[in-house]
C-alpha cells in the first residue's frame, strides 16, 4: 500500500515538473517515433548511470502503439558487447506521464520536446523504497547544439542534479554499430 501510494504522489510530482507550455498543451506523443540517439544522461545517484549502471541505457528507436504506450529499443553494454533492451512503457491518466517497471517502477515525464530535434525526460524511480531521479536528453542526430545541452544542464541543477552527475554520451561508446546491424 505505501508503494501505490509513494507511486502516486510520484506521479503527481512529475506531472507538475513541466515548465514548457508549448509541450503541455500541444503534446503529439505520434511526433517522438523514430530514431534517437542519447546525447546527455544525469541522476543524483550517479553510479545508476556510471559504466556497469543500471541505467546506462543508449536508445535507438521510439514508437508509439496503439493504446498510446510507448515502445523503447534501447542497447547496454554487457560484458563488453553491446546488447538490445525492448521496454514498452505505460501511458498514465496524466498527459505525457508513463510508467514503466526496470530495475524497479519508473514513472517518467516527456518534459521538452522539440519534435525534429531533441526530447527530454525526467524520470522517477522507485526500487525497495528508495527512489532516485534521471534526466535523459535525446536527439534526433547523434549530437545537438551546447545551447540545447546548456538548457538541459540547468533542468537538472533545478531538480538537485549537480553539474558533475551529468554525463556527455556523446563521448563515449554509444552501441552506434549495433544501430546499423554491424558487429560492436
Amino acid at each position: 500500500m505505501k508503494l501505490l501510494i509513494l507511486c502516486l504522489g510520484l506521479t503527481l510530482v512529475c506531472a507538475n515538473e513541466i515548465k514548457n507550455d508549448y509541450v503541455e498543451k500541444n503534446f503529439d506523443p505520434s511526433k517522438i517515433k523514430g530514431k534517437w540517439y542519447s546525447i546527455l544522461l544525469a541522476s543524483d545517484e550517479k553510479e545508476k548511470i556510471e559504466e556497469n549502471g543500471s541505467m546506462r541505457v543508449f536508445v535507438e528507436y521510439i514508437d508509439v502503439l496503439k493504446n498510446s504506450s510507448l515502445f523503447f529499443k534501447f542497447h547496454t553494454i554487457v560484458n563488453g558487447k553491446c546488447t538490445e533492451i525492448f521496454l514498452v512503457s505505460e501511458k498514465t491518466d496524466k498527459d505525457r506521464v508513463y510508467a514503466v517497471q526496470y530495475d524497479g517502477f519508473n514513472i517518467f515525464t516527456v518534459a521538452d520536446v522539440v519534435y525534429d530535434k531533441y526530447i527530454v525526460f525526467y524520470l522517477v524511480n522507485v526500487n525497495n523504497e528508495e527512489t532516485f531521479q534521471l534526466v535523459e536528453l535525446y536527439g534526433r542526430e547523434p549530437d545537438v547544439s551546447s545551447e540545447i545541452k546548456e538548457k538541459v544542464v540547468k533542468f537538472c541543477e533545478e531538480h538537485g542534479i549537480v553539474k558533475e552527475n551529468i554525463l556527455d554520451l556523446t563521448k563515449v561508446d554509444r552501441c552506434l554499430q549495433a544501430r546499423d546491424g554491424q558487429e560492436a
